[in-house]
């Protein structure tokens, strides 16, 4: 079953771009060009993702968004013209889960929505998301599957599995899980990951957790 995308857009010309590119990446999609029904259809017709423009007629995204919170967690990335902090503090503050600011590419927006809707299918697709990382045998299990760790890839992956999302880099990784680093090059810190990949890969996660964040380093990004 294809997602259900809401394209919220006074202006008609990006509305239809952006509708245009959401259906030759296989989304269905539903366009209003001003606000006085957004938050009654969201209600009734659950949308996968809300792209919501922040300048509206008839009824703001500012308000919609506050409306639509009080019954529903649906992603809303946010889309607006107006580039000041403080407008794109309040975008976040009122519960939107992203902002982009026009112009912008629409293939990046597409490429956002994908994301959510990523994490969106493996949040039904799995009872038991999360892995379980046991610090007493350095072994990590998820579902039925367990893999053996050597010290070292355990302590890599615990420093990223604790801090998710968090970029580290080669060096910091060096002063937090290496006792001893001064004959140590960051080339072992790779070499480390490589083959702590492997081993996960024996894990068939549905993305792979560990990335590679080239020129700063390495994070872990969960999926679920």
């Amino acid at each position: 079953m294809a997602h259900r995308i809401f394209i919220v857009e006074d202006e008609k010309e990006i509305a239809s771009v952006v509708e245009m590119y959401l259906n030759a990446d296989g989304f269905e999609t539903q366009v209003f060009h001003e606000g006085t029904n957004v938050t009654e259809a969201i209600k009734h017709s659950r949308p996968s993702v809300v792209l919501l423009d922040l300048m509206l007629p008839q009824k703001d995204g500012v308000t919609i968004c506050k409306e639509v919170r009080e019954f529903s967690d649906v992603p809303i990335i946010m889309t607006t013209a107006k580039v000041e902090e403080v407008d794109r503090l309040l975008g976040l503050e009122i519960g939107a889960d992203d902002y982009v600011c026009k112009p912008y590419s629409v293939k990046e927006l597409v490429a956002r929505v994908k994301a959510v809707t990523r994490r969106l299918d493996n949040k039904v697709s799995q009872s038991s998301p999360e892995m379980v990382v046991n610090a007493d045998n350095h072994t990590i299990q998820f579902r039925g599957q367990t893999i053996s760790l050597t010290t070292v890839e355990f302590n890599l992956f615990h420093l990223l599995y604790t801090n998710p999302n968090r970029i580290y880099s080669r060096q910091q990784i060096l002063d937090q899980v290496y006792s001893d680093y001064r004959v140590i090059s960051d080339r072992t810190v790779d070499s480390h990951i490589r083959n702590l990949r492997k081993k996960l890969a024996e894990l068939e996660t549905p993305e792979e957790p560990v990335r590679s964040i080239y020129g700063a380093g390495y994070k872990y990004e969960p999926w679920y």
